[in-house]
Protein backbone atom coordinates (compact mmCIF):
# COMPACT_ATOMS: atom_id res chain seq x y z
CA UNK A 1 0.00 0.00 0.00
CA UNK A 2 1.41 3.48 -1.10
CA UNK A 3 1.92 5.94 1.97
CA UNK A 4 -1.24 8.11 2.98
CA UNK A 5 -0.43 11.94 4.06
CA UNK A 6 -2.65 12.70 6.62
CA UNK A 7 -3.79 16.65 7.10
CA UNK A 8 -5.59 17.84 10.16
CA UNK A 9 -7.06 20.95 9.32
CA UNK A 10 -9.13 22.52 12.49
CA UNK A 11 -11.05 25.68 11.77
CA UNK A 12 -13.25 28.01 13.37
CA UNK A 13 -16.70 26.45 13.19
CA UNK A 14 -15.37 22.75 12.28
CA UNK A 15 -12.15 20.35 12.32
CA UNK A 16 -11.68 18.03 9.64
CA UNK A 17 -9.12 15.14 8.39
CA UNK A 18 -8.55 14.69 5.22
CA UNK A 19 -6.39 11.25 4.01
CA UNK A 20 -4.44 12.00 1.28
CA UNK A 21 -2.70 10.00 -1.46
CA UNK A 22 0.68 10.66 -2.39
CA UNK A 23 -0.62 12.48 -5.15
CA UNK A 24 -2.48 14.42 -2.89
CA UNK A 25 -5.88 13.19 -4.41
CA UNK A 26 -8.93 13.00 -1.15
CA UNK A 27 -8.72 9.10 -0.30
CA UNK A 28 -10.91 9.51 2.82
CA UNK A 29 -12.61 12.89 5.16
CA UNK A 30 -13.85 13.32 8.71
CA UNK A 31 -15.23 16.22 9.28
CA UNK A 32 -17.19 17.03 12.71
CA UNK A 33 -18.50 20.62 14.01
CA UNK A 34 -17.92 21.72 17.29
CA UNK A 35 -20.11 24.58 19.25
CA UNK A 36 -19.27 28.33 19.56
CA UNK A 37 -19.39 30.44 22.81
CA UNK A 38 -20.39 33.83 23.05
CA UNK A 39 -20.42 34.83 26.54
CA UNK A 40 -20.33 38.68 25.82
CA UNK A 41 -21.09 41.07 23.25
CA UNK A 42 -17.95 40.68 20.92
CA UNK A 43 -16.44 37.76 22.80
CA UNK A 44 -16.06 34.39 20.94
CA UNK A 45 -14.74 31.06 22.27
CA UNK A 46 -13.82 27.64 21.92
CA UNK A 47 -13.86 24.82 24.54
CA UNK A 48 -10.59 23.46 23.62
CA UNK A 49 -11.54 20.00 24.58
CA UNK A 50 -13.85 20.12 22.09
CA UNK A 51 -11.17 21.21 19.55
CA UNK A 52 -8.80 18.33 20.66
CA UNK A 53 -11.81 15.40 20.88
CA UNK A 54 -12.81 16.48 17.38
CA UNK A 55 -9.08 16.38 16.03
CA UNK A 56 -8.78 12.91 17.48
CA UNK A 57 -12.57 11.39 16.38
CA UNK A 58 -12.12 13.02 12.67
CA UNK A 59 -8.42 11.26 12.13
CA UNK A 60 -9.94 8.38 13.26
CA UNK A 61 -12.99 8.47 10.98
CA UNK A 62 -10.52 9.48 8.20
CA UNK A 63 -8.56 6.49 8.55
CA UNK A 64 -11.70 4.10 8.73
CA UNK A 65 -12.84 5.39 5.28
CA UNK A 66 -9.77 5.13 3.82
CA UNK A 67 -9.17 1.40 5.03
CA UNK A 68 -6.15 2.51 6.45
CA UNK A 69 -3.67 1.95 9.74
CA UNK A 70 -1.46 4.22 11.91
CA UNK A 71 1.21 2.53 9.49
CA UNK A 72 -0.17 3.83 6.64
CA UNK A 73 0.28 6.91 7.31
CA UNK A 74 3.87 8.53 6.39
CA UNK A 75 3.55 12.30 7.44
CA UNK A 76 0.60 14.22 9.22
CA UNK A 77 0.65 18.15 8.01
CA UNK A 78 -1.31 20.68 10.51
CA UNK A 79 -3.59 23.87 9.34
CA UNK A 80 -5.45 25.62 11.77
CA UNK A 81 -7.60 28.83 12.22
CA UNK A 82 -4.34 31.22 13.26
CA UNK A 83 -4.74 33.78 15.84
CA UNK A 84 -6.92 31.85 18.37
CA UNK A 85 -5.14 31.56 20.97
CA UNK A 86 -5.21 29.62 24.43
CA UNK A 87 -2.85 28.66 27.25
CA UNK A 88 -2.62 25.89 29.25
CA UNK A 89 -1.08 24.23 32.11
CA UNK A 90 2.43 22.35 31.18
CA UNK A 91 1.99 19.43 33.37
CA UNK A 92 -1.38 18.84 33.17
CA UNK A 93 -2.05 19.60 29.31
CA UNK A 94 -5.32 21.38 30.80
CA UNK A 95 -6.10 24.78 28.93
CA UNK A 96 -6.30 27.41 31.88
CA UNK A 97 -9.45 28.88 30.03
CA UNK A 98 -11.51 28.84 26.56
CA UNK A 99 -9.53 29.48 23.25
CA UNK A 100 -10.22 33.16 22.44
CA UNK A 101 -11.36 33.30 18.79
CA UNK A 102 -9.14 35.82 16.58
CA UNK A 103 -13.11 37.15 15.96
CA UNK A 104 -13.10 38.62 19.39
CA UNK A 105 -13.11 41.81 20.14
CA UNK A 106 -12.56 42.05 23.95
CA UNK A 107 -9.21 43.54 23.61
CA UNK A 108 -10.38 46.80 21.69
CA UNK A 109 -9.79 48.94 24.26
CA UNK A 110 -6.03 47.79 25.35
CA UNK A 111 -5.39 47.78 21.60
CA UNK A 112 -6.63 51.70 21.52
CA UNK A 113 -4.75 52.38 24.94
CA UNK A 114 -1.69 51.24 22.74
CA UNK A 115 -2.14 53.40 19.87
CA UNK A 116 -2.30 57.04 21.58
CA UNK A 117 0.39 55.56 23.19
CA UNK A 118 2.28 55.92 20.10
CA UNK A 119 3.45 51.95 19.84
CA UNK A 120 1.55 51.24 16.62
CA UNK A 121 4.72 51.97 14.24
CA UNK A 122 7.20 50.05 16.28
CA UNK A 123 4.94 47.07 16.10
CA UNK A 124 3.86 47.35 12.26
CA UNK A 125 7.71 47.83 11.76
CA UNK A 126 8.61 44.50 13.65
CA UNK A 127 5.02 42.38 12.99
CA UNK A 128 4.08 43.54 9.78
CA UNK A 129 0.53 43.87 12.11
CA UNK A 130 -1.64 46.48 13.05
CA UNK A 131 -2.73 46.83 16.48
CA UNK A 132 -5.90 45.37 16.63
CA UNK A 133 -7.97 42.81 18.98
CA UNK A 134 -7.75 40.45 15.63
CA UNK A 135 -4.46 39.10 16.51
CA UNK A 136 -3.10 36.84 19.47
CA UNK A 137 -0.73 39.00 21.42
CA UNK A 138 -3.12 41.02 23.37
CA UNK A 139 -5.35 37.99 24.06
CA UNK A 140 -2.63 36.50 25.94
CA UNK A 141 -2.26 39.51 28.05
CA UNK A 142 -6.16 39.41 28.83
CA UNK A 143 -5.63 35.76 30.10
CA UNK A 144 -2.83 36.10 31.52
CA UNK A 145 -4.71 39.36 33.57
CA UNK A 146 -7.90 38.13 34.02
CA UNK A 147 -7.62 34.14 34.79
CA UNK A 148 -6.79 34.03 39.03
CA UNK A 149 -3.26 32.99 39.39
CA UNK A 150 -2.25 32.70 35.22
CA UNK A 151 0.36 35.32 35.50
CA UNK A 152 2.33 34.14 38.85
CA UNK A 153 2.34 30.61 37.33
CA UNK A 154 3.54 31.85 33.70
CA UNK A 155 6.39 33.90 35.23
CA UNK A 156 7.45 30.38 36.86
CA UNK A 157 7.24 28.43 33.70
CA UNK A 158 4.44 26.22 34.61
CA UNK A 159 2.25 27.50 31.54
CA UNK A 160 2.75 27.72 27.63
CA UNK A 161 0.57 29.18 25.24
CA UNK A 162 -0.06 28.42 21.64
CA UNK A 163 -2.00 29.07 18.37
CA UNK A 164 -4.00 26.29 18.16
CA UNK A 165 -1.25 24.23 15.72
CA UNK A 166 0.70 24.40 19.10
CA UNK A 167 -1.95 23.24 20.92
CA UNK A 168 -2.72 20.24 18.65
CA UNK A 169 0.87 19.51 18.54
CA UNK A 170 1.54 19.04 22.69
CA UNK A 171 -1.47 17.01 22.61
CA UNK A 172 -0.89 15.06 19.87
CA UNK A 173 2.92 14.32 20.81
CA UNK A 174 1.71 14.00 24.23
CA UNK A 175 3.63 17.00 25.54
CA UNK A 176 6.56 16.17 24.23
CA UNK A 177 6.70 19.26 21.81
CA UNK A 178 6.11 22.44 22.20
CA UNK A 179 6.51 24.22 18.51
CA UNK A 180 5.06 26.05 15.77
CA UNK A 181 6.20 27.10 12.51
CA UNK A 182 6.63 30.82 11.01
CA UNK A 183 3.52 31.64 9.98
CA UNK A 184 1.40 31.11 12.75
CA UNK A 185 4.25 32.79 14.92
CA UNK A 186 4.06 36.00 12.74
CA UNK A 187 0.07 37.02 13.70
CA UNK A 188 1.09 37.29 17.50
CA UNK A 189 2.21 40.45 17.88
CA UNK A 190 5.30 39.58 19.35
CA UNK A 191 7.56 37.66 16.44
CA UNK A 192 10.26 40.13 14.45
CA UNK A 193 9.20 38.75 10.56
CA UNK A 194 12.16 40.21 9.58
CA UNK A 195 14.44 38.21 11.82
CA UNK A 196 12.31 35.05 12.38
CA UNK A 197 12.61 35.22 16.37
CA UNK A 198 10.52 36.12 19.31
CA UNK A 199 10.96 39.42 19.72
CA UNK A 200 11.66 40.71 23.67
CA UNK A 201 10.45 44.41 23.18
CA UNK A 202 7.31 43.72 21.81
CA UNK A 203 7.00 40.71 24.67
CA UNK A 204 7.65 43.69 27.43
CA UNK A 205 5.13 45.54 25.45
CA UNK A 206 2.31 43.53 26.16
CA UNK A 207 3.88 41.78 29.90
CA UNK A 208 3.95 38.69 27.93
CA UNK A 209 7.06 36.05 29.50
CA UNK A 210 8.92 34.39 26.85
CA UNK A 211 9.00 31.28 28.75
CA UNK A 212 5.08 30.80 27.43
CA UNK A 213 6.10 30.63 23.79
CA UNK A 214 7.07 27.91 21.65
CA UNK A 215 9.80 27.06 19.34
CA UNK A 216 9.49 28.70 16.08
CA UNK A 217 10.39 26.17 13.03
CA UNK A 218 9.80 26.04 9.12
CA UNK A 219 6.93 25.46 8.11
CA UNK A 220 7.96 22.08 6.42
CA UNK A 221 10.03 19.53 8.78
CA UNK A 222 10.04 18.02 11.73
CA UNK A 223 7.53 18.63 14.37
CA UNK A 224 8.28 15.50 16.22
CA UNK A 225 5.36 12.70 16.40
CA UNK A 226 2.04 11.46 17.73
CA UNK A 227 2.19 9.66 21.11
CA UNK A 228 1.71 5.75 19.86
CA UNK A 229 -1.03 4.98 22.14
CA UNK A 230 -3.53 7.75 20.69
CA UNK A 231 -4.02 6.05 16.82
CA UNK A 232 -2.17 2.67 17.05
CA UNK A 233 1.57 3.50 15.76
CA UNK A 234 3.54 6.91 15.63
CA UNK A 235 3.03 8.85 12.70
CA UNK A 236 5.63 11.73 11.50
CA UNK A 237 4.06 15.22 12.40
CA UNK A 238 5.76 17.02 9.56
CA UNK A 239 4.25 20.71 8.58
CA UNK A 240 2.10 22.82 10.20
CA UNK A 241 0.98 26.51 8.37
CA UNK A 242 -1.79 28.61 9.82
CA UNK A 243 -4.90 28.47 7.69
CA UNK A 244 -4.32 30.99 4.53
CA UNK A 245 -0.94 30.64 4.58
CA UNK A 246 -1.46 26.99 4.13
CA UNK A 247 -3.85 27.85 1.40
CA UNK A 248 -1.11 29.87 -0.72
CA UNK A 249 0.71 26.74 -0.77
CA UNK A 250 -1.80 24.49 -1.67
CA UNK A 251 -2.99 27.16 -4.97
CA UNK A 252 0.72 26.80 -5.43
CA UNK A 253 0.90 30.64 -5.44
CA UNK A 254 5.24 30.15 -5.23
CA UNK A 255 5.84 33.17 -7.75
CA UNK A 256 5.97 36.83 -6.67
CA UNK A 257 3.00 38.52 -8.22
CA UNK A 258 0.74 35.93 -7.50
CA UNK A 259 -2.43 35.90 -5.83
CA UNK A 260 -4.81 33.72 -3.73
CA UNK A 261 -8.47 34.16 -1.84
CA UNK A 262 -10.18 32.38 0.40
CA UNK A 263 -13.40 32.45 0.77
CA UNK A 264 -14.80 30.61 3.84
CA UNK A 265 -16.15 32.12 7.39
CA UNK A 266 -13.76 35.40 6.55
CA UNK A 267 -12.44 36.14 3.28
CA UNK A 268 -8.22 36.30 3.27
CA UNK A 269 -6.57 37.28 -0.06
CA UNK A 270 -2.55 36.76 0.12
CA UNK A 271 -0.03 38.36 -2.12
CA UNK A 272 3.44 36.79 -2.75
CA UNK A 273 5.89 39.14 -2.79
CA UNK A 274 8.62 36.83 -2.58
CA UNK A 275 11.86 37.22 -0.40
CA UNK A 276 11.88 40.77 -0.09
CA UNK A 277 8.73 41.93 3.15
CA UNK A 278 6.60 45.27 1.32
CA UNK A 279 5.88 47.67 4.10
CA UNK A 280 2.12 48.45 3.35
CA UNK A 281 0.98 52.47 2.70
CA UNK A 282 -2.61 51.04 2.60
CA UNK A 283 -3.49 49.35 6.51
CA UNK A 284 -2.63 46.13 4.64
CA UNK A 285 -0.71 43.50 7.15
CA UNK A 286 2.98 42.44 5.93
CA UNK A 287 3.20 38.68 6.70
CA UNK A 288 5.33 35.57 6.17
CA UNK A 289 3.53 33.00 3.29
CA UNK A 290 6.07 30.00 4.02
CA UNK A 291 8.95 29.11 5.37
CA UNK A 292 10.98 26.30 3.95
CA UNK A 293 15.10 25.47 4.71
CA UNK A 294 14.80 28.49 6.90
CA UNK A 295 13.93 30.98 3.58
CA UNK A 296 11.15 33.45 4.49
CA UNK A 297 8.81 34.17 1.70
CA UNK A 298 6.71 37.11 2.22
CA UNK A 299 3.19 38.17 1.61
CA UNK A 300 0.33 41.05 1.77
CA UNK A 301 -2.35 40.38 3.59
CA UNK A 302 -5.73 41.41 3.50
CA UNK A 303 -8.37 40.43 5.54
CA UNK A 304 -12.25 40.61 5.59
CA UNK A 305 -13.75 39.22 8.95
CA UNK A 306 -17.42 37.87 7.55
CA UNK A 307 -17.65 36.48 4.33
CA UNK A 308 -19.31 33.21 4.24
CA UNK A 309 -20.51 34.03 7.71
CA UNK A 310 -22.58 36.56 6.47
CA UNK A 311 -24.16 33.37 4.45
CA UNK A 312 -25.26 31.81 7.93
CA UNK A 313 -26.60 34.97 9.17
CA UNK A 314 -29.18 35.00 6.25
CA UNK A 315 -29.64 31.44 7.01
CA UNK A 316 -29.62 30.99 11.09
CA UNK A 317 -30.15 34.87 12.13
CA UNK A 318 -32.79 35.99 9.34
CA UNK A 319 -34.30 32.64 8.06
CA UNK A 320 -34.25 33.48 4.72
CA UNK A 321 -32.74 30.64 3.20
CA UNK A 322 -32.80 26.95 4.40
CA UNK A 323 -29.24 25.96 3.25
CA UNK A 324 -26.62 28.01 2.09
CA UNK A 325 -26.26 27.03 -1.38
CA UNK A 326 -29.34 28.37 -2.20
CA UNK A 327 -28.36 32.04 -1.91
CA UNK A 328 -26.82 32.20 -5.57
CA UNK A 329 -30.40 30.94 -7.12
CA UNK A 330 -32.02 33.98 -5.05
CA UNK A 331 -29.54 36.57 -5.93
CA UNK A 332 -29.72 35.92 -9.79
CA UNK A 333 -33.58 36.52 -9.22
CA UNK A 334 -33.34 39.63 -7.48
CA UNK A 335 -34.56 42.90 -8.46
CA UNK A 336 -31.74 44.57 -10.87
CA UNK A 337 -33.59 47.74 -10.26
CA UNK A 338 -33.03 48.26 -6.53
CA UNK A 339 -29.73 48.53 -5.33
CA UNK A 340 -29.11 47.61 -1.98
CA UNK A 341 -25.55 47.53 -0.17
CA UNK A 342 -25.01 45.56 2.75
CA UNK A 343 -21.90 46.35 5.20
CA UNK A 344 -21.22 43.13 7.35
CA UNK A 345 -19.40 44.53 9.69
CA UNK A 346 -20.79 42.48 12.63
CA UNK A 347 -17.41 41.66 14.53
CA UNK A 348 -15.70 45.36 12.80
CA UNK A 349 -14.55 45.77 9.89
CA UNK A 350 -10.77 44.23 8.95
CA UNK A 351 -8.43 45.40 5.80
CA UNK A 352 -8.00 48.55 4.41
CA UNK A 353 -10.06 50.00 7.05
CA UNK A 354 -9.17 48.42 10.35
CA UNK A 355 -12.45 49.77 12.63
CA UNK A 356 -13.03 47.43 14.74
CA UNK A 357 -16.08 49.16 16.90
CA UNK A 358 -17.95 49.40 13.36
CA UNK A 359 -21.27 47.54 12.83
CA UNK A 360 -23.08 45.72 10.37
CA UNK A 361 -25.73 48.00 8.52
CA UNK A 362 -27.94 47.99 5.20
CA UNK A 363 -28.57 51.24 2.80
CA UNK A 364 -31.04 51.34 -0.39
CA UNK A 365 -33.53 49.78 1.50
CA UNK A 366 -37.46 50.11 -0.01
CA UNK A 367 -40.86 48.41 1.05
CA UNK A 368 -40.03 46.19 -2.45
CA UNK A 369 -36.70 45.09 -0.89
CA UNK A 370 -37.14 40.78 0.14
CA UNK A 371 -35.09 37.93 0.92
CA UNK A 372 -33.76 38.02 -3.08
CA UNK A 373 -32.46 41.10 -2.54
CA UNK A 374 -30.95 40.65 0.63
CA UNK A 375 -29.15 37.80 -0.72
CA UNK A 376 -27.34 39.51 -3.27
CA UNK A 377 -26.64 42.26 -1.13
CA UNK A 378 -24.81 39.63 1.23
CA UNK A 379 -23.00 37.96 -1.63
CA UNK A 380 -22.10 41.23 -3.18
CA UNK A 381 -20.23 42.78 -0.08
CA UNK A 382 -17.81 39.76 -0.01
CA UNK A 383 -16.77 40.61 -3.51
CA UNK A 384 -16.72 45.10 -2.82
CA UNK A 385 -14.39 44.05 -0.16
CA UNK A 386 -12.20 42.26 -2.49
CA UNK A 387 -12.14 44.83 -4.85
CA UNK A 388 -10.91 47.27 -1.80
CA UNK A 389 -8.11 44.92 -0.78
CA UNK A 390 -7.03 44.16 -4.42
CA UNK A 391 -6.37 48.22 -5.16
CA UNK A 392 -5.03 47.94 -2.12
CA UNK A 393 -2.17 45.66 -2.63
CA UNK A 394 -2.08 46.81 -6.03
CA UNK A 395 -0.86 50.05 -4.52
CA UNK A 396 1.44 48.68 -2.14
CA UNK A 397 2.82 45.94 -4.97
CA UNK A 398 2.82 48.69 -7.92
CA UNK A 399 1.90 46.54 -10.14
CA UNK A 400 -1.36 48.27 -11.78
CA UNK A 401 -1.79 45.39 -14.26
CA UNK A 402 -4.79 42.79 -14.88
CA UNK A 403 -4.43 40.43 -11.93
CA UNK A 404 -5.35 36.70 -11.75
CA UNK A 405 -7.13 35.51 -8.67
CA UNK A 406 -6.98 31.80 -7.45
CA UNK A 407 -9.75 31.46 -5.52
CA UNK A 408 -11.15 28.49 -2.34
CA UNK A 409 -12.46 27.90 -0.09
CA UNK A 410 -17.11 27.34 0.56
CA UNK A 411 -18.37 30.42 -0.86
CA UNK A 412 -16.70 29.25 -4.43
CA UNK A 413 -19.08 26.95 -5.17
CA UNK A 414 -21.51 29.60 -6.14
CA UNK A 415 -21.11 30.51 -10.11
CA UNK A 416 -23.23 33.59 -9.37
CA UNK A 417 -20.54 35.19 -7.10
CA UNK A 418 -17.47 34.03 -8.81
CA UNK A 419 -18.94 35.73 -11.53
CA UNK A 420 -19.83 39.00 -10.02
CA UNK A 421 -16.10 38.72 -8.38
CA UNK A 422 -14.46 38.67 -11.70
CA UNK A 423 -17.06 41.01 -13.09
CA UNK A 424 -16.41 43.66 -9.73
CA UNK A 425 -12.82 43.66 -10.28
CA UNK A 426 -12.26 43.57 -13.72
CA UNK A 427 -9.74 40.61 -13.67
CA UNK A 428 -9.75 36.73 -14.23
CA UNK A 429 -10.87 34.97 -11.32
CA UNK A 430 -9.95 31.00 -11.75
CA UNK A 431 -11.31 28.33 -9.44
CA UNK A 432 -8.95 24.84 -9.17
CA UNK A 433 -10.89 21.43 -9.51
CA UNK A 434 -9.51 20.93 -6.19
CA UNK A 435 -11.20 23.04 -3.85
CA UNK A 436 -9.90 21.40 -0.30
CA UNK A 437 -6.77 23.74 -1.38
CA UNK A 438 -5.88 25.12 2.80
CA UNK A 439 -5.31 21.23 3.44
CA UNK A 440 -3.53 20.47 0.36
CA UNK A 441 -1.51 22.66 1.49
CA UNK A 442 -0.52 21.34 5.09
CA UNK A 443 -0.65 17.67 2.92
CA UNK A 444 1.87 19.33 0.58
CA UNK A 445 4.18 20.51 3.58
CA UNK A 446 3.73 17.66 5.17
CA UNK A 447 4.72 15.69 1.89
CA UNK A 448 7.35 17.98 1.28
CA UNK A 449 9.35 17.29 4.24
CA UNK A 450 8.60 13.24 4.16
CA UNK A 451 10.61 13.50 0.67
CA UNK A 452 6.76 12.08 -0.74
CA UNK A 453 6.34 15.46 -3.04
CA UNK A 454 8.29 17.22 -5.27
CA UNK A 455 9.69 20.78 -5.12
CA UNK A 456 7.64 23.32 -5.12
CA UNK A 457 8.08 24.53 -8.91
CA UNK A 458 6.97 20.67 -9.88
CA UNK A 459 4.18 20.85 -7.02
CA UNK A 460 2.82 24.47 -9.14
CA UNK A 461 2.61 22.39 -12.93
CA UNK A 462 -0.19 19.66 -11.08
CA UNK A 463 -2.26 22.92 -10.23
CA UNK A 464 -5.33 22.36 -12.64
CA UNK A 465 -7.81 24.92 -13.69
CA UNK A 466 -12.03 24.31 -13.17
CA UNK A 467 -13.42 27.00 -14.60
CA UNK A 468 -11.80 30.68 -15.51
CA UNK A 469 -14.74 33.67 -14.80
CA UNK A 470 -13.77 36.32 -17.07
CA UNK A 471 -15.40 39.96 -16.35
CA UNK A 472 -18.52 40.91 -18.47
CA UNK A 473 -19.95 43.81 -16.88
CA UNK A 474 -20.25 47.41 -18.75
CA UNK A 475 -17.36 48.90 -17.06
CA UNK A 476 -19.68 51.85 -16.43
CA UNK A 477 -21.97 49.29 -14.53
CA UNK A 478 -19.37 48.42 -12.38
CA UNK A 479 -18.08 51.90 -12.00
CA UNK A 480 -21.71 52.64 -10.75
CA UNK A 481 -21.53 49.70 -8.42
CA UNK A 482 -18.54 50.09 -6.50
CA UNK A 483 -19.24 53.89 -6.18
CA UNK A 484 -22.48 52.66 -4.04
CA UNK A 485 -20.37 50.38 -1.69
CA UNK A 486 -17.75 52.89 -1.24
CA UNK A 487 -20.79 55.52 -0.53
CA UNK A 488 -22.51 53.05 1.66
CA UNK A 489 -18.58 52.64 3.68
CA UNK A 490 -18.25 56.32 3.59
CA UNK A 491 -21.59 56.65 5.65
CA UNK A 492 -21.08 53.99 8.14
CA UNK A 493 -17.87 55.56 9.16
CA UNK A 494 -18.97 59.08 9.07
Amino acid sequence: MAPYILAIDQGTTSTRSILFRPDLSVAAVGQQEFPQHFPDSGWVEHEPEDIWRTTVETMKVALAKGAAEARDIAAIGITNQRETALIWDRKSGKAIHRAIVWQDRRTADLCARLKEAGHEAMVSAKTGLLLDPYFSGTKIAWLLDNVPGARAKAEAGELAFGTIDAFLLWRLTGGKVHATDATNAARTLLYDIHRGQWDNELCRLLNVPKSLLPEVRDSSGDFGATDAQLLGAAIPIKGIAGDQQAATVGQACFLPGMMKSTYGTGCFALLNTGTSPVTSKNRLLTTIAYQLNGKRTYALEGAIFVAGAAVQWLRDGLKIIDAAHRTGDLAAAADQNQQVYLIPAFVGLGAPYWRPEARGAMFGLTRATGPAEFARAALEAVCYQTRDLLEAMQGDWGDKKSTILRVDGGMVASDWTMQFLADILDAPVDRPKVLETTAVGAAYLAGLAQGLCPAPEEFAKGWKLERRFAPKMPAEIRDEKYAGWKDAMRKLLS
